[in-house]
Parts: C-alpha cells; structure tokens; sequence
C-alpha cells in the first residue's frame, strides 16, 4: 500500500459487472478532479484469443486444463509487479485486450489480440484496476498486499452464470451448450482462484434476485434491476466508516440486515457505491504526500 501512489482495484468474476462499476468510479474521479492510471485485468491474459483456443486444446490432449481465472492463462507475476512498481513509484506498464470491433478501431488491432505494453500516463493520481485479479494470491504471488481500497462486485452464483450464459450468446455467438461447458471447465479454477478474492475485499457488492433462478441453464432472460436487490457488505469496518442510517435516509427502500450490512435496489447499487466510496477515495488523495 503506498500513500503517495494509491491503487483502487475492482475485482469480480466474468460478467460480474465490473465495467459499470468503472463507470461510477469515473464520476467519481471527474467530480474530485483526479487523473487515474486505468487497468483493465483482461490486459493480463497470457494469451491472445487463438493463442488461448490452441493452449486449451494442447491442454486437453495431456489432460490438463487452462483457463481465463488460472495461473496458466494469466500473467499474475507482471500483474504483481505493475502494483508494486505503482505503489513505490508511480509508474508501470500496461497494454490493451481487444475484445470488440469498437476497440479494435480505437486501437488498431483485430479483435481477440493484445497490443503492444507501453508507459502508464505520467503525474496520475492513483491506479484503478478492474478485472478478476485485483486480489489474487498464489503460493508465489500476493497482488492483494499492494491494494488500498479493494472492491468486491459478484452477483449469486445462479444470477452470475444466467449472466455468463446470456453475454456469451449475444456478444460471442456461443450457443447455451456451448457456455454452460465454458462455466464447468473453469470451475476449479473458479473455486481457488476467484472467489477466495472475495473474502480479502474491503466491501463486497452483490446482486440477489428476486425471481425464480433455480435453474439459471434452462433460464430465458437475466433478472432486471427492478427484480433484483443488492447485498453490501462492509468487511473491513476499520478502514470504511458508513454511516449506515443516513444511508437508508437517502436510498428509498433500502434496509439493515446486519451491523455492516444494508441491501438497497439493485438500480440504486452505483449511487450506494458513489455514496460510500467517494468519502474513501477523498481520504486517499488528502493522505497522499506532497509530490
């Protein structure tokens, strides 16, 4: 952790919600002034996309298996590098996975490749990471150490794999069959990789529907926001002081089921984030030391 060089990272599984939460953080950040270093964890895959569908299928052949949530897809080391070379001095390397023909434009590469590493932006403020690695730790590597404000977003697991199912047939063309094999082959990795994350976070948000996802294979449609509520969990009561009351005050409909837990609407989940997190990512700009 550095105050000089504070890093802020969301992490959460694949179809979590994260991009959003980059959205909401971006307010944040234009409101306040402050200039970040923004990471996408997608960027740290070790592979390109045909580079990864030939890694899968040589794996496959010797028993094995790799995945997006593994070591074996990921480069966790330079993941763990980038934070502690930004927490000590400000500085690091980044690159680009282009998922769409939008951000091929924008970058000048073919869907599915990674660009070239180069330079994060001089003089920022703070890095914001968001992807599904922001807390890893592995017998080797410890990404979470160097993070000073860690955010949890994960829909319940049925809510989480509707989600992964319908992204993957509108964007990728997957069929049902196709995505529901994705989602098992990388459940061990899934269960040592992604989800111990959760248990270091510092607040935890996490969407609970309120209609009927027993069988989230067979399901038609992803729950709305207006069929859904959102579980926020503070963890971490020493570093953030919610002042939970004025919370309900401002959020209609929202309630305490625990003392460090309140659940709102799912449509008021970024404004709770706004709420809660805006006081944190002030305190972390007036620790920071004079430059």
């Amino acid at each position: 952790m550095s105050k000089e060089h504070p890093i802020v990272a969301i992490t959460g599984s694949s179809g979590a919600g994260t991009s959003s939460v980059r959205n909401a953080f971006e307010i944040i950040f234009s409101h306040e002034g402050i200039t970040p270093a923004f990471v996408e964890g997608d960027s740290y895959h070790r592979y390109n996309r045909q580079e990864m569908d030939d890694a899968v299928k040589a794996a496959e052949l010797e028993g094995k298996n790799i995945t997006h949530f593994g070591p074996e897809g990921n480069l966790f080391e330079e993941l763990e590098a980038l934070f502690r070379e930004y927490s000590e001095h400000g500085t690091g390397h980044r690159r680009y996975y282009i998922h769409n023909d939008a951000e091929a434009a924008l970058h000048s590469s073919p869907p599915g490749t990674l660009t070239e590493w180069n330079d994060l932006p001089e003089n920022t403020d703070l890095l914001f990471y968001e992807g599904l690695h922001g807390a890893i730790v592995t017998d080797t590597v410890n990404v979470h150490q160097y993070v000073d404000l860690l955010i949890g977003v994960t829909p319940i697991i049925n809510l989480e794999w509707m989600q992964k199912i319908h992204r993957d047939k509108e964007i990728r063309g997957y069929s049902p069959e196709d995505a529901t094999e994705l989602i098992l082959s990388r459940m061990h990795d899934y269960t040592h990789y992604i989800t111990p994350q959760f248990s270091r976070t510092d607040i935890n948000f996490q969407r609970v529907p309120t209609v009927d996802t027993s069988n989230p294979f067979a399901a038609t449609k992803v729950p709305t926001n207006d069929e859904s509520f959102v579980v926020i969990h503070v963890r971490n009561q020493e570093k953030i002081k919610v002042d939970f009351q004025q919370l309900m005050k401002m959020l209609s409909g929202s309630f305490m089921t625990t003392p460090n837990t309140i659940v709102v609407p799912a449509g008021k989940m970024i404004f709770a984030m706004q709420l809660i997190t805006d006081p944190l990512i002030q305190d972390l700009m007036n620790n920071k030391k004079p430059r």
